[in-house]
């Protein structure tokens, strides 16, 4: 295989970006969803859980679990909404040793979730076990779900969510910026047109 130079590697990683974003696809139980107005049923379903009280509860694997505990963070200190991501390293290696890796997610779900939650799984392959069963314990329990997936089109997460987001890339780091794209955009979206916050200004009070 031949080197690729620097600056020719930039050009194709950023117009890959820029196709990637224009081809952002959406799909709920009865099929395709115009991506916006998949964005604007994500933050419907947000402020729904806010006003219930109800929480968010986010879960991903290595920069999946990244995205899924700097957004937590965000929904709860930014957005007001009660949220959560089960990334404790006890938390993962008791129950990865006790039960399996397979149910690090499950368990916890199924222990602190409650019905009218939400739960966002996240995975670029939309194949780990453990999202997976993350997906089925948090439909158990009577919750909201929403996926976010990349690789195959057909992965066995993308089927799975009330609202999936799906980037079509087989690259992890594109795939993984644009998922926290997706999930920024939905909480942006709260705080700029229904809580008066200029995301585009450091989140400052509007007017």
């Amino acid at each position: 295989m031949s080197m690729t130079a620097p600056k020719d590697f930039l050009a194709r990683y950023t117009g890959a970006m820029h196709t990637l974003i224009d081809g952002l696809a959406a799909s709920d139980a009865q099929g395709a969803v115009e991506y916006g107005d998949a964005v604007v049923r994500a933050m419907e379903l947000v402020r729904n859980v806010q006003a219930a009280n109800k929480k968010v509860i986010m879960v991903g694997n290595g920069g999946s679990a990244g995205i899924a505990s700097h957004q937590s963070v965000d929904y709860w200190k930014n957005g007001g909404v009660r949220a959560i991501a089960f990334n404790d390293s006890s938390l993962l290696t008791c129950i990865g040793n006790d039960l399996g890796y397979e149910h690090v997610f499950s368990a916890p779900i199924e222990q602190f979730a409650d019905q009218g939650d939400i739960v966002f799984a996240i995975s670029s392959s939309g194949a780990s076990p453990n999202i997976l069963n993350a997906a089925k314990a948090a439909r158990n329990k009577g919750c909201g779900l929403i996926t976010f997936s990349g690789f195959a089109e057909n992965n066995p997460l993308r089927i799975l969510g009330d609202l999936n987001f799906h980037v079509a890339s087989s690259s992890y780091g594109l795939v993984e910026i644009l998922h926290l794209f997706i999930i920024h955009t939905v909480l942006d979206m709260k705080l700029h047109c229904f809580d008066g916050r200029d995301i585009f200004d450091r989140n400052k009070p509007v007017g």
